[in-house]
C-alpha cells in the first residue's frame, strides 16, 4: 500500500522541524546548508547564524584535522571507513565551548544525477549516558570484585 504523497511531506517536516535530534546538512566544502530546531537546542547556535558557517563551530579544535582529512575524502569517493548502517560517536562543541559526547549517522545528499552535494547528519547528545557509563567503570575500577 502506497502511502498519500502529502504524508512523505508531512512526515518530512515533522522529523525535520523537531527539537529532539540535530539534523544537519552541509555542502561539499563543509559549510552548513540546513540546521534544524534540534540542532538550536543541542548546540546553542541559532539557524539564522550557523546557515552559512562551517561545520568547524561544532567541531572541537583538536579534532578538526583528522575531520576535514575524513570528510574531503568522503565528498571525493563517496565512501568514509564507516559502514552505512554504523552509529558514530564522537565529541561535540557547543556555542558555550562545553563539549558534549553526540551519536550520530551520515547520508550522502546526492543531484540527480546521482553526484554528491553534500551531506547531513542526524545527531543525538549522548553526553548524561556517556558521564554515567564512564562514572561507573571509575566505580569498577577502584572496586574489583574478589
Amino acid at each position: 500500500m502506497e502511502a498519500p504523497p502529502d504524508i512523505p511531506k508531512h512526515l518530512a517536516h515533522a522529523l525535520l522541524s523537531s527539537r529532539a535530534d540535530a539534523v544537519i546538512a552541509a555542502d561539499t566544502a563543509g559549510a552548513i546548508t540546513f540546521w534544524s530546531p534540534g540542532a538550536e537546542r543541542i548546540f546553542g547556535y541559532s539557524a539564522d547564524f550557523a546557515l552559512g558557517k562551517s561545520l568547524d563551530i561544532i567541531i572541537p579544535e583538536r579534532l578538526r584535522a583528522r575531520h576535514w582529512d575524513g570528510f574531503r575524502h568522503a565528498m571525493q569517493t563517496g565512501s568514509s571507513r564507516y559502514g552505512e548502517a554504523d552509529l558514530l560517536a564522537a565529541p561535540g562543541l557547543r556555542k558555550d565551548g562545553a563539549t558534549i559526547s553526540v551519536e550520530f549517522t551520515v547520508a550522502f545528499i546526492k543531484d540527480d544525477d546521482g553526484r554528491i552535494v553534500g551531506i547531513a547528519a542526524v545527531m543525538r547528545d549522548v553526553t548524561a549516558r556517556f558521564e554515567e557509563m564512564r562514572a561507573l567503570r571509575r566505580r569498577a575500577a577502584e572496586n574489583p570484585p574478589g
